[in-house]
């Protein structure tokens, strides 16, 4: 069972407040702790609060601190998107939300408002936040002042700019429908949707859509006069009292909210009066321009009255003041109990609460995204804090990325290289790495020295290794790294920014050696693709894999995928698909296959197959009807290091995904190898990476 749901809406006032009361309070039927989380506001939380998450808080008694129900203000974010920073929007939100996962039974987290500023990128915000999280979405439309065919075509257009996403919807809602249009709208959407999707029509509520006396007034601004009893009115419809008091009544309607001069004392008179009529409907209120208030014999008289409707003075013209009041848009406020039932109960008249129970009970997320895969990758790291040893203590990217490892507590470490440098290093970039917590040690004055020297000695000597030889490999980080690991003082090593692939490898091949029943060491990337995480294999250790090897390589894929939360479909990679292709390249992938399906029957692999039906369903289809893998592979094998090590770098180019590794797979204990081109955040995630590996 899903623990979130997610309210999106794309447009502004589309009446999600009213959707999520109703689903709070579904939910709270359901579970006893209830998160709400909303991880964009529009209003600054040092100048005012936002409603609606006081609504929802205050009136369920939600146990949340208001601070902890979002994540950015609106400026915030339009700040971080003008410096490129996307990535942090999403991280932060992510790990704020996965706060709530932890410590709620159920959240409920709500799109953007669409009323502030960067309404243009809220949209893309929103599918990114509900798809990085991925939770199921339920849709708001709005149908005020639309066609049957304008709420239509709104609800379609949504619904296919969230799918081609690939964001997953459980039920779309068109609110605020004319009533006179609901049973039209209902009937095509039902006719049009897919049977699996809920929809619900909800009809436009007066009672709800406008607005009341406290909200005109605390918009206006100015000053009450009388009738502070009666904010709660709600205001229908109002009217301009410029004309004589016969003429004036005829305008009248129920609920009405007049607008008139403080100087027309006449007006004033008559509306009180005519509130307390049973030949007239009921007055809201009165708001009184252009700063003058009634005269003083006006004011004695309206005192006397037992029932006063509410009397706002402010200093705008009659014009600029109906204008104001023309625009505002009714929010359900804590202190309105009146409209928070009233929006619970039209919820549950028009949603079919069962139906939509049941969809979230019955969710399962679909694949997992970049963003919060490097979260999980990180959460699972801090989980049992590893030990990792860094040799290249001499490269600045290094450096930089245990200032990060040690300050968000992922690892423990140990760099190798002489201290002073070190040390001036970390001062020269100004980078806020505690010393105190970092392990620095120089090989040959290292007090493990002489004993990693037996060690190797030992391991290799009957390998044609001389004392005097080991001795001096022990001067090597590589070698003095390894031995670390080796001897369980470290956890895992990651190094290769500055030696080559084989330099930082072979001591692990010389005496860390393979795991029981494996016979080559291989390699994967994690692909983070803007959708979706692959992992390609092997990209990075063996030139022209046999049939057996590469039959050990996707095993050995599949865990690691599996190990780190994908998934493993399978496909291993050649030139044609299925039985269409001969030739030796592509025989040597089939009898790979089949290898694969009798060591591990329990994996599903497709192979051969081409690139394109591995990964897009459509091709997939076509060409693989029956296939389990195809269109929806998750693990890619490739059939030599010319292909793979190509095709990685491509796909990282051309989409701008992050490759996370190589990631050595087949040894006994965890050394990963980076690139010399690396970055600081490769540095970063392959150490992370190797803790996890590390973990067994």
């Amino acid at each position: 069972m899903t623990k979130t749901i997610f309210i999106a809406s794309a447009e502004p006032y589309s009446g999600k407040s009213m959707v999520a009361l109703g689903l709070v309070n579904m939910l709270l039927g359901k579970a006893k702790k209830i998160g709400y989380f909303k991880p964009i506001i529009n209003s600054s939380p040092t100048n005012k609060k936002d409603v609606h998450i006081e609504t929802i808080v205050h009136y369920f008694n939600l146990p949340v601190q208001y601070a902890d129900t979002f994540a950015f203000t609106g400026s915030e974010v339009m700040r971080l998107i003008e410096a490129n920073n996307q990535g942090e929007i999403i991280d932060t939100i992510i790990s704020k939300y996965k706060q709530f996962e932890e410590n709620y039974d159920f959240t409920l987290v709500e799109g953007t408002d669409f009323t502030g500023e960067g309404t243009a990128f809220e949209f893309d915000i929103n599918v990114t936040v509900a798809k990085n999280l991925g939770i199921p979405v339920v849709l708001v439309v709005s149908g005020e002042n639309k066609t049957t065919a304008q709420v239509i075509n709104s609800v379609f257009t949504t619904l296919r700019n969230f799918e081609a996403r690939e964001v997953q919807i459980i039920a779309i809602i068109a609110n605020k429908v004319n009533p006179a249009q609901t049973d039209d709208v209902r009937e095509l959407l039902h006719g049009q949707l897919p049977r699996e999707l809920i929809s619900a029509v909800i009809p436009e509520d007066k009672s709800l859509k406008n607005p009341t006396m406290q909200e005109i007034y605390q918009i206006l601004g100015g000053k009450l006069l009388f009738g502070e009893q009666q904010l709660s009115n709600q205001v229908d419809n109002f009217v301009t009292g410029a004309m004589q008091v016969p003429n004036f009544l005829k305008h009248i309607k129920d609920n009405v909210l007049i607008v008139t001069p403080g100087d027309r004392g006449d007006i004033i008179i008559c509306a009180l009066q005519a509130n307390l009529s049973v030949n007239y409907p009921r007055i809201a209120g009165i708001v009184l321009t252009a700063g003058s208030e009634p005269e003083e014999p006006i004011l004695r008289l309206i005192e006397g009255l037992q029932t006063v409707v509410p009397i706002i003075a402010v200093k705008t013209g009659t014009f600029q003041t109906t204008t104001e009041i023309g625009a505002i848009k009714s929010q359900i406020s804590p202190d309105n109990l009146k409209k928070i039932e009233l929006a619970i109960d039209t919820f549950e008249k028009y949603v079919d609460v069962a139906a939509l129970d049941e969809k979230i009970v019955t969710f399962t997320a679909e694949g997992i995204t970049p963003h919060m895969f490097q979260y999980q990758l990180v959460k699972w790291a801090k989980s049992q804090k590893k030990h990792i040893v860094l040799p290249e203590g001499n490269d600045d990217r290094i450096l930089r990325a245990a200032a990060r490892l040690i300050n968000q507590e992922v690892v423990d470490l140990t760099i190798l290289g002489n201290t002073v440098d070190i040390t001036a290093a970390v001062k020269r970039m100004g980078l806020p790495l505690d010393m105190s917590r970092v392990r620095i040690i120089n090989p040959a004055e290292s007090e493990y020295y002489e004993e990693y020297v037996q060690t190797l000695y030992e391991l290799r000597k009957n390998k044609n290794v001389e004392l005097e030889m080991a001795y001096d490999l022990m001067t090597d980080v590589s070698y003095f790294g390894t031995m670390m690991v080796y001897k369980g003082h470290a956890d895992g090593m990651v190094s290769g920014a500055v030696h080559t692939t084989l330099h930082t490898i072979r001591p692990a091949l010389q005496f860390v050696k393979t795991k029981p029943g494996v016979s080559i060491v291989s390699s994967v990337f994690f692909m983070c693709l803007p959708d979706r995480v692959s992992v390609f294999g092997d990209c990075a250790v063996n030139p022209n894999p046999t049939a057996e090897q590469l039959a050990e390589i996707a095993i050995s894929s599949a865990e690691s995928s599996q190990r780190f939360g994908i998934e493993p479909r399978i496909a291993l990679l050649s030139y044609s698909s299925g039985t269409s292709g001969e030739g030796t390249e592509v025989e040597k992938v089939r009898l790979a296959t089949e290898i694969v399906k009798q060591k591990r029957p329990d994996l599903k692999v497709e192979g051969p197959i081409q690139y394109d039906a591995a990964v897009d369903p459509e091709v997939g289809k076509q060409k693989l009807p029956n296939s389990e893998v195809a269109g929806q592979a998750s693990v890619l094998i490739f059939p030599d290091l010319n292909t793979g090590n190509n095709t990685y770098k491509a796909v990282q180019r051309e989409t701008g995904a992050l490759a996370i590794g190589p990631m050595l797979q087949g040894l006994n204990k965890p050394v990963n190898d980076l690139s010399r081109g690396c970055t600081v955040d490769d540095i970063f995630n392959t150490v992370v990476i190797t803790a996890i590996q590390s973990m067994g």
